[in-house]
């Protein structure tokens, strides 16, 4: 009997441990993306600033895949946003900036631009929705901006909504409570949000530790307002900065966004989840050149050269990602939807989305071929007419198109059909324009980049604008030259409003 007994203990103890172990094998794989918002190219330590410091962010680059040729899918954030959760171009979803598309003062601008959408559609299948087909617990913690109430992660197929609402920013509270956000409670006075954000990340990975989660976190930092914690913009203050990195505020406010990201990822490995867990961490677009030079790129966020799109990305899975490994294949946050796609195995094959499977990438293996796109049929006015080094000094860039295929890049702009053509390998500063040399190579991408238009529908902007005034604008590049007006000239105007130094707008 007793034999008996302890045989039939063995096979329960064996089915017990055979079920367990089948169950943690069919156990999708964890999945965090990280997007701080508007990081620049260079503002981390393991992008080689000496200046802003990321132990955290440097220890997840070495854990995985660094992406030196990483970009956004646009130069400003919610286009690029809505691309990366739907993974489709901006062209499918008409969101090419943020509010109107009527940038800068009416009578600065040569053609009227294309309508901006502010809305991301539920038509739309995006990422959060796909894996909770899979099963997925889902969390967003910080900034949406992708349409008003109906349309917030709640109805995105996220079960937690933390912060998240249709804002850009912070809101009027700023970074430190009370936040006087509808979507975020308050906590103790001066509580900073990253900080908040964090903790509350943390909190969602231990109670869902024993299922599937995705974690959307994307940080309202280090968008403006600049405010950083004191004792972290006092450490700042005291080191010694260079020409392009070397504001003390905003540098406390990358420390706080490393440090909450090093929280992340010491839950997950006290967990001991590192295995079944992927990591990715970017931003959304280019750094504010004003605020951070992001040398050697030319210009920052707003641009289409490459200051405005290049962005950090690191992809991190234990096991399954090599460790302190790099590529320099030219991918963007719209290859996100296919890349998840494919680790969770979701069968649907109609989803016809723009961007590519990386995970060949992963395994040391090549993707198919292919361009990038950027349209961008609207204007975007200036940060700092000095400093932003964008298309001039009246707009950090101007209706146009962008193509990058290999090593070449081609900008293409609508009002005058002026060409620019770089070879950013070599130049990777766009300052040598080739479009007069390399005949060949700019009827090349020029081509490629009219098909592709035809192809995705593309609105082209032609009308010309009646307000327009060309004395107008040479007597404010008069100023601008002999330096009698400075920082944020040619702003939004309100309808009865013609100042060019009024703005409405803060992206």
């Amino acid at each position: 009997m007793k034999i008996v007994n302890r045989i039939t203990l063995l096979i329960v103890f064996f089915t017990l441990f055979s079920c367990l172990k089948i169950d943690d094998k069919n156990k999708k794989p964890n999945i965090i993306l990280i997007v701080a918002d508007d990081l620049g190219w260079t503002d981390a330590s393991f992008m080689g600033s000496n200046f802003y410091e990321t132990p955290n962010i440097d220890k997840l680059s070495k854990s995985g895949m660094t992406f030196y040729n990483g970009y956004a899918s646009s130069a400003n954030c919610a286009p690029s946003r809505a691309t990366m959760l739907s993974g489709k171009y901006q062209t499918k979803h008409g969101i090419y900036t943020v509010g109107t598309s009527e940038r800068g003062n009416k009578k600065t601008r040569k053609i009227i631009p294309i309508k901006n959408k502010t809305i991301l559609d539920l038509d739309f299948f995006i990422i959060p929705e796909m894996l909770k087909t899979k099963g997925y617990i889902n969390g967003h913690f910080g900034k949406w901006h992708m349409g008003p109430k109906g349309f917030y992660p709640e109805q995105r197929g996220f079960d937690l909504n933390i912060g998240g609402n249709e804002k850009g920013g912070p809101g009027k509270g700023g970074y430190f409570s009370p936040y006087l956000n509808p979507n975020l409670s308050d906590g103790p006075d001066n509580e900073y949000l990253t900080d908040r954000l964090g903790n509350e990340v943390v909190n969602f990975i231990e109670s869902n530790k024993k299922k599937s989660f995705f974690a959307y976190v994307p940080f309202y930092s280090v968008h403006t307002p600049i405010q950083s914690k004191k004792s972290y913009q006092s450490k700042y203050c005291k080191k010694l900065g260079d020409v392009n990195h070397r504001r003390c505020d905003y540098a406390g406010m990358i420390e706080s966004l490393d440090e909450n990201i090093g929280k992340i990822i010491s839950k997950i490995e006290e967990l001991n989840l590192a295995e079944n867990t992927l990591i990715i961490f970017t931003s959304d677009n280019g750094g504010i050149r004003s605020i951070s030079n992001q040398f050697p790129l030319r210009a920052g966020k707003g641009s289409y050269y490459e200051g405005g799109i290049k962005v950090p990305l690191i992809f991190s899975w234990k096991g399954k990602i090599k460790a302190e490994s790099v590529s320099y294949e030219r991918v963007s946050n719209i290859d996100f939807f296919p890349t998840v796609k494919t680790i969770v195995n979701y069968e649907n094959s109609d989803l016809k989305l723009d961007g590519v499977d990386l995970n060949p990438i992963f395994k040391g293996e090549k993707i198919r071929k292919r361009s990038l796109f950027f349209h961008f049929p609207i204007y975007l006015e200036p940060y700092n007419v000095h400093l932003d080094d964008g298309t001039d000094p009246l707009f950090r860039t101007r209706p146009g198109s962008v193509i990058i295929k290999d090593n070449w890049k081609l900008h293409y702009y609508y009002e005058n059909n002026q060409i620019e053509l770089y070879k950013i390998d070599e130049d990777v500063s766009e300052s040598n324009d080739l479009s007069e040399i390399n005949f060949e190579k700019k009827n090349e991408l020029f081509n490629d980049l009219k098909n592709w238009k035809t192809k995705n529908k593309a609105p082209v902007p032609s009308i010309i604008n009646p307000h327009f005034d060309q004395k107008y604008v040479d007597s404010l590049n008069f100023l601008i030259k002999n330096n009698k007006v400075s920082g944020r000239v040619n702003r939004n105007e309100k309808i009865i409003n013609n100042n060019p130094f009024y703005s409405t707008q803060n992206n």
